[in-house]
């Protein structure tokens, strides 16, 4: 998939999601502050893409695309979601100038994800609906984790960066959220 093709799909959803809980509820803030992070991560990368600073810009993409996703699985959103996957092909090869950029860049949001991961504790008892959404969420902040790292043993760097990018955006939307306690590194979240 080609940035711009991401930046389209992404923007497209983004302008047909919906909040889906009432407006008079507790839902209602968190639903909006998820949807407003998508959208500024939407906003950003389209500065970074226009600045020329593409390895930041695929970062931000999948970022906000982890945001947007968390909400819609949440319940807090609803999206049209006629976008197709875009984890379906790999990501476009990136010109050789930003491999150094991308190289370290992704090997540092691999660290980061896995320093977030490991920085949280589900909020609620076990025994609550909210621990198991929890639960889950860490199943695909690590399946995503590991992902990136299988692609960038092959030196698909920006798969391996946007599958980082993507799990830490689920994580911190989950956090932000309120389903997780925040146990160290409260500077990795956006809370």
């Amino acid at each position: 998939m080609k940035i711009t093709e991401c930046l389209d799909h992404f923007s497209e959803d983004l302008a047909g999601t919906s909040i889906a809980v009432p407006e008079k509820t507790t839902l209602f803030r968190t639903a909006t502050s998820v949807l407003g992070m998508a959208q500024a991560y939407e906003s950003d990368g389209r500065t970074f893409l226009a600045s020329g600073d593409t390895v930041n810009a695929l970062a931000s993409f999948w970022y906000g695309l982890g945001w947007l996703h968390f909400g819609c699985t949440y319940g807090l959103l609803v999206t049209p979601g006629r976008s197709p996957c875009p984890f379906a092909s790999p990501f476009e090869t990136l010109p050789v100038a930003y491999r150094k950029r991308l190289v370290e860049k992704t090997e540092r949001y691999d660290r980061l994800l896995n320093l977030a991961r490991s920085s949280v504790v589900p909020a609620s008892a076990a025994e609550t609906a909210a621990y198991d959404v929890a639960e889950r969420i860490l199943c695909i902040a690590d399946a995503y984790s590991r992902a990136g790292e299988w692609v960038m043993k092959e030196g698909r760097w920006e798969d391996a960066l946007s599958c980082f990018s993507y799990g830490h955006g689920w994580l911190d939307a989950a956090v932000t959220s309120g389903l997780f306690r925040i146990v160290a590194e409260h500077d990795l979240f956006t809370v």
